[in-house]
Protein backbone atom coordinates (compact mmCIF):
# COMPACT_ATOMS: atom_id res chain seq x y z
CA UNK A 1 0.00 0.00 0.00
CA UNK A 2 1.42 3.61 -1.12
CA UNK A 3 1.51 6.20 1.45
CA UNK A 4 -1.21 8.76 2.39
CA UNK A 5 -0.06 11.34 0.07
CA UNK A 6 -0.92 9.41 -2.80
CA UNK A 7 2.60 8.43 -4.36
CA UNK A 8 2.22 5.50 -6.43
CA UNK A 9 5.89 3.34 -7.12
CA UNK A 10 6.86 4.34 -10.27
CA UNK A 11 5.34 7.80 -9.90
CA UNK A 12 2.26 8.92 -12.41
CA UNK A 13 0.20 12.02 -13.51
CA UNK A 14 -3.63 12.98 -13.43
CA UNK A 15 -4.77 14.56 -16.56
CA UNK A 16 -7.84 17.20 -16.63
CA UNK A 17 -9.54 17.73 -19.50
CA UNK A 18 -12.23 20.78 -19.34
CA UNK A 19 -12.91 23.92 -18.94
CA UNK A 20 -11.42 26.54 -16.97
CA UNK A 21 -13.48 29.77 -16.13
CA UNK A 22 -13.57 32.55 -13.45
CA UNK A 23 -16.61 32.81 -11.27
CA UNK A 24 -17.95 35.71 -9.83
CA UNK A 25 -18.66 35.08 -6.22
CA UNK A 26 -20.62 37.12 -3.87
CA UNK A 27 -19.26 39.00 -0.82
CA UNK A 28 -20.69 39.79 2.46
CA UNK A 29 -20.91 43.64 1.43
CA UNK A 30 -22.85 43.07 -1.62
CA UNK A 31 -19.70 43.12 -4.23
CA UNK A 32 -18.40 40.25 -6.30
CA UNK A 33 -14.57 38.43 -5.85
CA UNK A 34 -13.44 37.13 -9.73
CA UNK A 35 -12.11 34.09 -8.64
CA UNK A 36 -10.86 31.31 -10.67
CA UNK A 37 -12.83 28.05 -11.41
CA UNK A 38 -14.39 25.34 -13.61
CA UNK A 39 -15.52 22.32 -12.58
CA UNK A 40 -12.27 20.42 -14.01
CA UNK A 41 -10.45 22.97 -13.23
CA UNK A 42 -11.22 22.81 -9.81
CA UNK A 43 -10.46 19.52 -9.46
CA UNK A 44 -7.08 20.16 -10.88
CA UNK A 45 -6.23 22.41 -8.35
CA UNK A 46 -7.34 20.15 -5.65
CA UNK A 47 -5.78 17.25 -6.86
CA UNK A 48 -2.38 19.71 -6.63
CA UNK A 49 -3.14 20.68 -3.05
CA UNK A 50 -3.33 16.85 -2.27
CA UNK A 51 -0.08 16.77 -3.44
CA UNK A 52 -0.85 14.56 -6.89
CA UNK A 53 1.11 15.54 -9.96
CA UNK A 54 -1.54 16.85 -12.28
CA UNK A 55 -1.44 18.58 -16.04
CA UNK A 56 -4.43 20.44 -17.31
CA UNK A 57 -5.72 20.22 -20.48
CA UNK A 58 -7.56 23.23 -20.66
CA UNK A 59 -7.96 26.05 -23.40
CA UNK A 60 -6.63 29.02 -21.68
CA UNK A 61 -7.41 32.60 -23.24
CA UNK A 62 -4.96 35.17 -22.68
CA UNK A 63 -7.46 38.04 -22.03
CA UNK A 64 -6.84 39.89 -17.61
CA UNK A 65 -9.55 36.78 -16.94
CA UNK A 66 -7.43 34.02 -18.36
CA UNK A 67 -4.06 35.37 -17.34
CA UNK A 68 -5.98 35.22 -13.35
CA UNK A 69 -6.49 31.50 -14.26
CA UNK A 70 -2.81 31.18 -15.48
CA UNK A 71 -1.73 32.17 -12.54
CA UNK A 72 -4.32 30.30 -9.85
CA UNK A 73 -3.07 27.14 -11.63
CA UNK A 74 0.50 27.93 -12.00
CA UNK A 75 0.38 28.95 -8.75
CA UNK A 76 -1.27 25.77 -6.80
CA UNK A 77 1.53 23.66 -8.93
CA UNK A 78 -0.71 22.22 -12.06
CA UNK A 79 1.02 21.53 -15.14
CA UNK A 80 -0.06 23.78 -17.69
CA UNK A 81 2.30 22.64 -20.11
CA UNK A 82 -0.23 20.74 -22.59
CA UNK A 83 -3.01 23.30 -21.67
CA UNK A 84 -3.52 25.25 -25.30
CA UNK A 85 -3.23 29.62 -25.76
CA UNK A 86 -6.28 30.43 -26.76
CA UNK A 87 -7.75 33.33 -28.81
CA UNK A 88 -11.04 33.31 -27.74
CA UNK A 89 -12.47 35.51 -24.35
CA UNK A 90 -12.93 33.82 -21.15
CA UNK A 91 -15.77 31.67 -19.52
CA UNK A 92 -17.63 33.76 -16.82
CA UNK A 93 -19.66 32.37 -14.85
CA UNK A 94 -22.07 34.36 -11.96
CA UNK A 95 -22.40 32.71 -8.54
CA UNK A 96 -25.74 33.22 -6.29
CA UNK A 97 -25.20 31.81 -2.80
CA UNK A 98 -28.49 30.54 -0.99
CA UNK A 99 -28.64 31.39 3.29
CA UNK A 100 -27.75 27.72 3.90
CA UNK A 101 -24.39 27.84 1.78
CA UNK A 102 -25.89 26.27 -1.65
CA UNK A 103 -24.62 27.55 -4.75
CA UNK A 104 -26.44 28.34 -7.83
CA UNK A 105 -25.07 29.44 -11.53
CA UNK A 106 -25.51 31.72 -14.17
CA UNK A 107 -23.23 31.66 -16.91
CA UNK A 108 -21.59 34.50 -19.82
CA UNK A 109 -20.21 31.23 -22.43
CA UNK A 110 -20.98 32.09 -25.74
CA UNK A 111 -18.07 31.46 -28.27
CA UNK A 112 -15.76 31.78 -25.30
CA UNK A 113 -12.32 29.70 -24.87
CA UNK A 114 -13.51 26.52 -23.44
CA UNK A 115 -15.68 25.10 -26.02
CA UNK A 116 -13.34 25.28 -29.22
CA UNK A 117 -10.91 22.09 -28.83
CA UNK A 118 -10.05 20.06 -31.91
CA UNK A 119 -8.45 16.77 -31.90
CA UNK A 120 -5.00 18.26 -32.98
CA UNK A 121 -4.56 20.33 -29.66
CA UNK A 122 -5.80 16.79 -27.87
CA UNK A 123 -2.78 15.08 -29.98
CA UNK A 124 -0.39 15.33 -27.39
CA UNK A 125 -2.54 15.29 -24.09
CA UNK A 126 -1.75 11.71 -22.91
CA UNK A 127 2.38 11.88 -23.50
CA UNK A 128 4.78 10.86 -20.68
CA UNK A 129 6.26 13.70 -19.06
CA UNK A 130 8.91 14.17 -16.26
CA UNK A 131 6.54 12.85 -13.80
CA UNK A 132 5.89 9.80 -15.17
CA UNK A 133 2.75 8.38 -17.25
CA UNK A 134 -0.72 9.28 -17.12
CA UNK A 135 -2.77 7.38 -14.50
CA UNK A 136 -5.70 8.66 -15.00
CA UNK A 137 -7.87 11.23 -17.42
CA UNK A 138 -10.87 13.15 -15.74
CA UNK A 139 -13.31 15.26 -17.23
CA UNK A 140 -16.94 16.33 -17.16
CA UNK A 141 -19.58 19.78 -16.75
CA UNK A 142 -19.99 21.78 -19.75
CA UNK A 143 -16.84 20.97 -21.40
CA UNK A 144 -18.34 17.32 -22.20
CA UNK A 145 -21.45 19.37 -23.39
CA UNK A 146 -21.00 22.16 -25.45
CA UNK A 147 -19.95 21.66 -28.88
CA UNK A 148 -17.47 21.42 -30.88
CA UNK A 149 -15.07 20.76 -28.45
CA UNK A 150 -16.96 18.21 -26.63
CA UNK A 151 -16.93 15.38 -29.10
CA UNK A 152 -12.96 15.69 -29.49
CA UNK A 153 -13.27 15.34 -25.42
CA UNK A 154 -15.20 12.46 -26.07
CA UNK A 155 -12.72 11.17 -28.46
CA UNK A 156 -9.78 11.68 -26.22
CA UNK A 157 -11.26 9.97 -23.08
CA UNK A 158 -12.11 6.88 -25.59
CA UNK A 159 -8.56 7.30 -26.74
CA UNK A 160 -7.12 7.38 -22.60
CA UNK A 161 -8.92 3.90 -21.96
CA UNK A 162 -6.51 1.69 -23.47
CA UNK A 163 -3.46 3.10 -21.07
CA UNK A 164 -5.20 5.11 -18.05
CA UNK A 165 -8.24 5.48 -15.93
CA UNK A 166 -10.90 7.41 -17.08
CA UNK A 167 -12.71 9.53 -14.29
CA UNK A 168 -16.20 11.52 -15.23
CA UNK A 169 -18.50 14.05 -13.42
CA UNK A 170 -21.45 14.94 -15.13
CA UNK A 171 -21.80 17.89 -12.85
CA UNK A 172 -25.33 19.22 -14.66
CA UNK A 173 -25.80 23.00 -15.37
CA UNK A 174 -29.37 22.76 -16.39
CA UNK A 175 -29.41 26.57 -17.37
CA UNK A 176 -26.70 25.31 -20.31
CA UNK A 177 -27.20 22.00 -20.91
CA UNK A 178 -30.68 21.84 -22.32
CA UNK A 179 -33.37 18.54 -22.39
CA UNK A 180 -32.63 16.24 -19.16
CA UNK A 181 -33.66 13.19 -21.60
CA UNK A 182 -30.81 14.70 -24.03
CA UNK A 183 -28.41 15.00 -21.39
CA UNK A 184 -28.89 11.40 -20.03
CA UNK A 185 -28.17 10.37 -23.27
CA UNK A 186 -24.75 11.63 -23.78
CA UNK A 187 -24.12 10.79 -19.91
CA UNK A 188 -24.58 7.15 -20.86
CA UNK A 189 -22.16 7.55 -24.11
CA UNK A 190 -19.44 8.80 -21.47
CA UNK A 191 -20.34 5.66 -18.75
CA UNK A 192 -19.32 3.44 -21.56
CA UNK A 193 -15.86 4.61 -21.77
CA UNK A 194 -15.53 5.77 -18.18
CA UNK A 195 -14.24 3.86 -15.23
CA UNK A 196 -14.86 6.19 -11.89
CA UNK A 197 -17.92 7.87 -12.13
CA UNK A 198 -18.75 10.64 -9.61
CA UNK A 199 -22.30 12.48 -9.55
CA UNK A 200 -24.67 14.87 -7.13
CA UNK A 201 -27.91 13.83 -5.48
CA UNK A 202 -28.82 16.87 -7.21
CA UNK A 203 -27.56 16.28 -10.57
CA UNK A 204 -29.89 12.93 -10.22
CA UNK A 205 -32.62 14.61 -9.30
CA UNK A 206 -32.70 16.63 -12.57
CA UNK A 207 -31.02 13.73 -14.66
CA UNK A 208 -33.59 10.64 -13.45
CA UNK A 209 -36.56 12.26 -11.29
CA UNK A 210 -37.74 9.76 -8.83
CA UNK A 211 -35.08 7.65 -9.08
CA UNK A 212 -33.46 5.97 -5.77
CA UNK A 213 -29.63 6.73 -5.99
CA UNK A 214 -29.26 2.93 -5.23
CA UNK A 215 -31.09 2.31 -8.47
CA UNK A 216 -29.11 4.67 -10.58
CA UNK A 217 -25.63 3.37 -9.16
CA UNK A 218 -26.89 -0.26 -10.05
CA UNK A 219 -27.93 1.25 -13.59
CA UNK A 220 -24.69 3.21 -14.20
CA UNK A 221 -22.34 0.27 -12.97
CA UNK A 222 -23.87 -1.86 -15.80
CA UNK A 223 -22.83 0.42 -18.41
CA UNK A 224 -19.57 0.07 -17.60
CA UNK A 225 -17.80 1.92 -15.04
CA UNK A 226 -16.15 -0.33 -12.10
CA UNK A 227 -17.23 2.75 -9.39
CA UNK A 228 -19.96 4.96 -9.00
CA UNK A 229 -20.24 7.27 -5.90
CA UNK A 230 -23.42 9.78 -5.50
CA UNK A 231 -22.56 12.67 -3.05
CA UNK A 232 -25.18 13.75 -0.61
CA UNK A 233 -24.32 17.63 0.41
CA UNK A 234 -24.35 17.47 4.41
CA UNK A 235 -25.06 13.66 4.52
CA UNK A 236 -21.90 12.49 2.61
CA UNK A 237 -21.96 10.04 -0.23
CA UNK A 238 -22.97 6.37 -1.71
CA UNK A 239 -20.98 4.27 -3.36
CA UNK A 240 -21.10 1.09 -5.03
CA UNK A 241 -17.96 -1.14 -7.45
CA UNK A 242 -19.01 -3.30 -10.40
CA UNK A 243 -17.69 -6.34 -8.35
CA UNK A 244 -21.28 -5.83 -5.77
CA UNK A 245 -23.29 -3.31 -7.23
CA UNK A 246 -26.00 -4.08 -4.57
CA UNK A 247 -23.56 -3.59 -1.88
CA UNK A 248 -23.60 0.41 -1.44
CA UNK A 249 -21.09 2.02 0.90
CA UNK A 250 -22.48 5.29 2.77
CA UNK A 251 -20.31 7.29 4.47
CA UNK A 252 -21.74 10.49 6.30
CA UNK A 253 -20.99 13.63 6.19
CA UNK A 254 -18.72 15.76 7.84
CA UNK A 255 -20.48 18.80 10.90
CA UNK A 256 -18.57 21.84 9.56
CA UNK A 257 -19.64 25.88 9.38
CA UNK A 258 -20.79 25.80 5.56
CA UNK A 259 -19.31 29.29 4.37
CA UNK A 260 -20.71 28.25 0.49
CA UNK A 261 -20.96 25.18 -1.23
CA UNK A 262 -18.83 26.34 -4.25
CA UNK A 263 -16.25 23.92 -5.02
CA UNK A 264 -17.74 20.91 -2.92
CA UNK A 265 -18.32 18.55 -5.77
CA UNK A 266 -14.76 19.20 -7.56
CA UNK A 267 -13.01 19.02 -3.90
CA UNK A 268 -14.86 15.79 -3.48
CA UNK A 269 -13.85 14.21 -7.07
CA UNK A 270 -10.19 15.48 -6.28
CA UNK A 271 -9.74 13.27 -2.64
CA UNK A 272 -11.20 10.29 -4.17
CA UNK A 273 -9.01 9.96 -7.19
CA UNK A 274 -6.38 10.79 -4.66
CA UNK A 275 -7.39 8.13 -2.16
CA UNK A 276 -7.60 5.85 -5.25
CA UNK A 277 -3.57 6.99 -6.42
CA UNK A 278 -2.75 6.41 -2.78
CA UNK A 279 -3.47 3.04 -3.01
CA UNK A 280 -2.38 2.12 -6.47
CA UNK A 281 -5.72 1.61 -8.15
CA UNK A 282 -5.73 4.42 -11.02
CA UNK A 283 -4.42 2.76 -14.72
CA UNK A 284 -5.35 0.43 -17.20
CA UNK A 285 -3.47 -2.22 -15.71
CA UNK A 286 -5.42 -1.78 -12.07
CA UNK A 287 -8.76 -1.98 -13.74
CA UNK A 288 -9.55 -5.10 -12.81
CA UNK A 289 -8.51 -4.26 -8.97
CA UNK A 290 -10.62 -1.65 -9.42
CA UNK A 291 -13.46 -3.17 -10.26
CA UNK A 292 -13.16 -6.16 -7.25
CA UNK A 293 -12.88 -2.89 -4.41
CA UNK A 294 -14.62 -4.38 -1.63
CA UNK A 295 -16.85 -2.22 0.58
CA UNK A 296 -14.58 -2.17 3.64
CA UNK A 297 -11.64 -1.14 1.03
CA UNK A 298 -14.49 1.66 -0.69
CA UNK A 299 -14.93 2.95 2.90
CA UNK A 300 -11.88 4.99 3.77
CA UNK A 301 -11.08 6.54 0.07
CA UNK A 302 -15.11 7.47 0.25
CA UNK A 303 -14.40 9.05 3.93
CA UNK A 304 -11.38 10.89 2.75
CA UNK A 305 -13.30 12.11 0.15
CA UNK A 306 -16.15 13.30 1.89
CA UNK A 307 -14.05 15.81 4.31
CA UNK A 308 -12.22 16.93 1.20
CA UNK A 309 -14.99 18.57 0.29
CA UNK A 310 -16.24 19.69 3.73
CA UNK A 311 -13.45 21.64 4.28
CA UNK A 312 -14.13 23.24 0.82
CA UNK A 313 -17.32 24.14 2.45
CA UNK A 314 -16.25 26.23 5.59
CA UNK A 315 -14.27 29.11 2.93
CA UNK A 316 -15.70 30.96 0.05
CA UNK A 317 -15.09 29.94 -3.45
CA UNK A 318 -13.91 26.95 -4.66
CA UNK A 319 -11.06 27.02 -2.43
CA UNK A 320 -9.60 23.04 -1.51
CA UNK A 321 -7.39 22.33 1.33
CA UNK A 322 -3.95 21.10 1.03
CA UNK A 323 -3.06 17.47 2.11
CA UNK A 324 -1.59 18.68 4.96
CA UNK A 325 -4.42 20.55 6.07
CA UNK A 326 -6.77 17.27 5.46
CA UNK A 327 -4.41 14.85 7.69
CA UNK A 328 -4.59 17.33 10.68
CA UNK A 329 -8.54 16.50 10.72
CA UNK A 330 -7.95 12.87 9.96
CA UNK A 331 -5.36 12.71 12.50
CA UNK A 332 -7.86 14.31 15.16
CA UNK A 333 -10.01 11.68 17.58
Amino acid sequence: MADQRGAVPGGGVIAVAGEALVDLVPTDDGRFDAVPGGSPANVAVGLARLEVPVRMLARLSYDPLGVRIRAHLEANGVDLDYAMRATEPTSLAIVAVGRDGTASYDFRVDGTADWQWRDAELATALDQGPAGPVLAVHSGSLALTRQPGAAALHRLLSRARSRATVSYDPNCRPLLMGEPAAVLRQVHDVLAVADVVKVSAEDLAWLTPGRAAEAVIADWLARGPALVAVTLGADGALASTAAEPDAVVHRPGRKVDVVDTVGAGDAFTAGLLAGLRCRALLGADRRAVLRALSPSELAPVLDEAVLTAALTCTRRGADPPTYRERERVLRQP
